[in-house]
């Protein structure tokens, strides 16, 4: 997870206009950092656009990905807390939104993983949707055990 994740791409925001706004938000500490291309945001855009909300795996989580060659340059995560959420799904408001820039289809599996095991967990989820800073958040992710 160190290898995936750095400080600079948490971020806890107040709220933002609609899902499509989320996603740009939750995207962007990637495009910035020099680890997407902005086209990847329209590439989450267009696949939802396309096969619905697919990024929503277990309430108030979103795992916000595209494929490779929609934009990503590097492999890392993004973690954006909407501490109001918002509706990918109608009636069921996300404040969870982890974004995935994937270089190929195999060298984010062990990440995946431990992403995996937390979104088991309702309570990670909560805490990381309830956490005050974004150093918490940070602290939650990479210290989950990896195994």
């Amino acid at each position: 997870m160190k290898d995936m994740l750095k400080r600079e791409n948490v971020q806890i925001v107040e709220s933002c206009g609609d899902w499509k706004d989320a996603v740009r938000i939750a995207v962007q500490p990637l495009v910035d950092g020099g680890y997407v291309k902005p086209e990847y945001i329209d590439g989450i855009i267009e696949n939802a656009d396309k096969l619905g909300p697919y990024f929503v795996l277990v309430p108030d989580l979103a795992l916000l990905h595209a494929r490779p060659e929609q934009g990503v340059i590097k492999k890392q995560l993004a973690i954006t807390v909407l501490r109001h959420g918002v509706e990918f799904k109608k009636g069921e408001p996300c404040r969870v939104l982890v974004t995935l820039a994937a270089e190929d289809s195999d060298s984010h599996i062990d990440v995946m993983k431990i992403l995996a095991n937390m979104f088991a967990d309702p309570a990670i989820i909560k805490a990381a949707a309830t956490a005050e800073t974004p150093d918490d958040i940070f602290k939650l992710f990479i210290e989950f055990p990896s195994n």
